[in-house]
């Protein structure tokens, strides 16, 4: 269910509806599919995944997060794949950690000077930002920022706890988060049964081989062992005697 060819078959559908968009046209139509990947792990997981997309003629919304243990967005290597994207055509966006931040007011702020830091040093404009397990404090606040898109804004996203129970979300939210598709799978009935959706997917759960939740995970940590090597060997040149060791004992 997470493979490339998974994937593949997603994009097809979506395409078939006619309705994929990015967040600036949704706003301007009655209907429409929005693609969104939140980056946690992995740029370069994404940028494989962008580049089945681009082999669909499909492109989407990826958003990278600025403060993560788990990746520099602004690696030599990193910050490349991520304007090769967007020259590909996908739309780059800020997924923004609340980092302890509960006071709107400062949240507000801080965004704000991320997306400034990022603009500069991507050399491109970002414009749309998503948040990193938002808080219900932050959903309720419906953010909206000048000339800045939300994904969890209204337009774009439905916070349950505002609608009665019995009456059917404005925008349907879908998400693999956990690798499980809790609020439903993207097949052709589903994409057909509403006006707007959101899909969140997370680029680190897709693989060619589409692997289950242990085995993805797996496959993840030899890959961050594997870069690890890689950048401790580029940078010290003491390093190569033990490499050998370190590769062997690849986890």
């Amino acid at each position: 269910m997470f493979s490339f060819n998974d994937y593949k078959d997603i994009i097809r559908i979506i395409r078939a509806t006619g309705l994929a968009a990015d967040y600036r046209k949704a706003l301007t139509q009655s209907k429409f599919i929005i693609t969104r990947h939140d980056v946690e792990y992995s740029v370069d997981r994404a940028h494989d995944l962008a580049k089945v997309e681009e082999s669909l003629d499909f492109t989407a919304n990826y958003f990278f997060q600025w403060t993560n243990n788990s990746y520099n967005i602004l690696s030599r290597k990193n910050s490349a794949m991520i304007r090769d994207m967007h020259e590909r055509g996908h739309n780059i966006g800020l997924h923004f950690a609340l980092n302890g931040l509960t006071d709107i007011k400062m949240i507000k702020q801080q965004i704000g000077k991320e997306m400034n830091i990022l603009n500069e040093m991507l050399g491109f404009e970002i414009t749309q930002f998503s948040i990193h397990r938002p808080s219900r404090d932050v959903l309720r606040a419906n953010i909206k920022l000048p000339g800045i898109l939300n994904a969890y804004q209204d337009d774009f996203f439905t916070f349950a706890e505002n609608h009665p129970r019995d009456e059917e979300l404005a925008v349907k939210y879908l998400s693999d988060a956990n690798h499980i598709w809790r609020y439903g799978y993207p097949d052709e009935k589903t994409l057909h049964s509403y006006d707007k959706l959101q899909i969140l997917t997370h680029p680190f759960a897709w693989t060619k081989q589409g692997f289950d939740n242990f085995d993805n995970y797996k496959s993840l940590v030899r890959e961050k062992y594997q870069e690890m090597i890689e950048s401790i060997d580029h940078e010290c040149k003491d390093f190569g005697e033990y490499k050998d060791y370190f590769i062997t004992r690849s986890v």
